[in-house]
């Protein structure tokens, strides 16, 4: 795919920096010479040294003390996310209430842009064969339902905002390195989208900040 040129650093906020794709991020836009800061709960779970990087504490269920670090950000990538799996299911508001604080907190501080991490079987595809959307639909999203209806009501927040943003659906994250070979659809879906790598999604947040194309767009990412 062809990436933007980045013609300046930014400043990015990166809300869930010690997470899967949040440290990648991290990690990326390090490389790219952008400055970053690193909210998370427990900063000292970010072993990360750099001169471009500031790590602050911060959760984004209270937003009051959010807002501080949204202040004079260009960018803000939330990638939060619940801990557990398959069988660890449980009620949240971790997505929707968690995003809305970020939002409201962007819409405050008068910044635009922001990327926001979602699934890709939220939404069941219909160019995935057939026994991939079988399990997408009757196991994923049974044994994840709490977390895709917290992902469901966070996608509408989102959309009604002001601001440029993207949600990213990703299908299955792997911990694979950076290739920044990966395929992307824009509001449409990807043909056999099934697994990507943490770090090429990374990879494509971090070179998609200033491409107008993902502006208020739904991007499914795969190989």
């Amino acid at each position: 795919m062809e990436l933007e040129q980045k013609s300046e650093p930014f400043r990015l906020l990166i809300i869930g920096a010690n997470g899967g794709i949040g440290k990648q991020c991290v990690i990326t836009a390090l490389e790219a010479g952008h400055y970053v800061t690193a909210v998370l709960r427990t900063p000292a779970n970010l072993s990360i040294i750099h001169d471009h990087l500031e790590i602050v504490q911060g959760d984004i269920m209270h937003p009051d003390a959010l807002e501080k670090h949204i202040q004079n950000q260009d960018v803000v990538i939330s990638a939060i996310g619940t801990r557990g799996g398959f069988f660890s299911d449980k009620p949240t508001t971790l997505y929707s209430q968690g995003n809305m604080n970020i939002l409201q907190g962007m819409e405050k501080e008068g910044v635009k842009r922001a990327f926001f991490i979602s699934a890709s079987a939220i939404e069941i595809s219909p160019v995935l064969p057939w026994f991939v959307r079988f399990v997408e639909k009757y196991i994923v999203q049974k044994l994840l339902k709490h977390m895709y209806a917290d992902l469901t009501e966070m996608e509408k927040q989102v959309r009604r905002s002001n601001g440029s943003w993207t949600i990213i659906r990703p299908p299955q994250l792997t911990d694979g390195p950076q290739t920044g070979n990966y395929r992307i659809a824009i509001n449409s879906f990807l043909k056999n989208c099934l697994k990507v790598s943490r770090a090429d999604v990374a990879h494509f947040i971090i070179n998609n900040i200033l491409n107008t194309d993902t502006y208020k767009g739904i991007v499914e990412i795969g190989y």
